[in-house]
């Protein structure tokens, strides 16, 4: 018995366990180009080169995609907080200067994936936003846990650590939504500018 084998739009084989690969990354470019709402599944499938057969093999709907995509794309900047962390010690001001590293080098490497997460998240629908909502509390979590130690030890002065980490996490994440790559300021220096920003913003005597 013959077993359908998807082609590209040249004939090719799509390789086996390339259709997600392909998919994501051809969602991600629609989606930053046209919006979610601009987008259509049949010019994602056809970006990919796999049929609409194979798309809805992998996603039932534009909606399940969306939520994959952003899905997968906080999942992935968890990962590199995690990494930064685990070798910055137990002080918070070396904690928060890491996870500022980590936030600003993601935003800027990986731009039109956090734009996605940050512009679409409005269009997912309740059952997905509900499913996803722990993500956003963890994110949060992760910049108000360093914020809450460095107060209690004295470490940073800031009289509002809530206000404190609601401002320091908002002007890393935005980073994604101006920052040209081709512009005069490197990823380097932006690093150095938003550490600076972000100690000041928490009040640190250093």
């Amino acid at each position: 018995m013959s077993t359908a084998v998807d082609r590209s739009p040249e004939g090719g084989p799509i390789p086996r366990g390339g259709g997600r690969e392909a998919i994501a990354a051809a969602a991600r470019e629609v989606f930053e180009q046209r919006g979610y709402h601009g987008a259509s599944i049949r010019d994602i499938a056809k970006r990919a080169g796999l049929s609409l057969s194979a798309l809805y093999y992998w996603h039932p709907s534009k909606q399940d995609l969306l939520a994959a995509l952003i899905e997968e794309n906080t999942l992935d900047y968890f990962r590199r907080c995690d990494e930064a962390l685990a070798s910055a010690g137990e002080d918070p001001a070396e904690r928060l200067r890491a996870l500022v590293r980590a936030t600003v080098e993601y935003r800027v490497q990986r731009q039109t994936e956090s734009n996605i997460s940050s512009r679409e998240w409005r269009n997912l629908e309740p059952a997905h936003e509900e499913r996803l909502a722990g993500l956003r509390t963890k994110a949060s979590t992760i910049w108000s846990d360093i914020v809450d130690a460095g107060v209690e030890q004295g470490t940073f002065r800031c009289e509002h650590p809530a206000d404190a980490r609601r401002a320091a996490q908002a002007a890393c994440n935005a980073i994604a939504q101006w920052y040209d790559p081709e512009g005069p300021v490197t990823m380097e220096e932006l690093v150095e500018h938003y550490t600076l920003i972000v100690m000041r913003i928490v009040d640190h005597p250093a």
